[in-house]
């Protein structure tokens, strides 16, 4: 692949070559093609252009790394396609539940940049240990299909529970929580 070519897809058109947070923006910027992806095609088209993502980042992340460090972050094509991911398994939850598409988009780009920001379990130990083109992709794919999961459990509690509910027995968790182990160190004092 020609470099400039391959520069111009791995940053998304330019997208990475934002001075900061180049892979929030690149997710942000992804939205520009899942929105028409569902909007025209369902999840088929969503899949595609998942499976169209990671390929054309793979394959121009290849070239872009003969030039640059490892995961450098003009890449954010590896964001496009982790993105998508979480989306792709997000979207029957959005079928079956309803409600606003805006708000799953919301939710998946908040869950995919924690998990693509924190790295936990097997996507750290992808991004740490698959130094090559591939590695840069599938951390991504990784954190993508995890916050697609949290995303499935956390539709499913609000969807049956009412918000205001799973709310209130957090906060009333959190203050039992608190007040049991105030009288746990009150009485356990010698």
């Amino acid at each position: 692949m020609k470099k400039k070519l391959a520069f111009f897809i791995a940053s998304f058109f330019g997208v990475g070559y934002v001075p900061f947070a180049s892979g929030t923006f690149g997710s942000l910027a992804s939205f520009i093609l899942i929105y028409p992806a569902i909007r025209y095609f369902g999840w088929v088209g969503l899949a595609f252009l998942t499976l169209i993502s990671f390929f054309a980042g793979w394959i121009a992340s290849h070239t872009v790394l003969k030039y640059t460090e490892h995961d450098p972050g003009l890449i954010v094509m590896d964001e496009v396609a982790g993105q998508s991911m979480t989306m792709l398994i997000l979207l029957p939850s959005y079928y079956k539940v309803g409600g606003n598409l805006a708000l799953f988009f919301l939710l998946s780009f908040i869950l995919f940049r924690f998990f693509d920001i924190k790295k936990p379990l097997l996507v750290g130990y992808v991004d740490q240990r698959v130094k090559n083109s591939f590695g840069v992709m599938f951390d991504d794919i990784l954190a993508g299909i995890f916050a697609g999961l949290v995303g499935i459990i956390l539709v499913a509690i609000f969807s049956f529970y009412p918000p205001a509910l799973v709310v209130s027995a957090l906060i009333s968790s959190f203050l039992w929580g608190y007040f049991h182990t105030y009288l746990i160190f009150l009485f356990w004092k010698k």
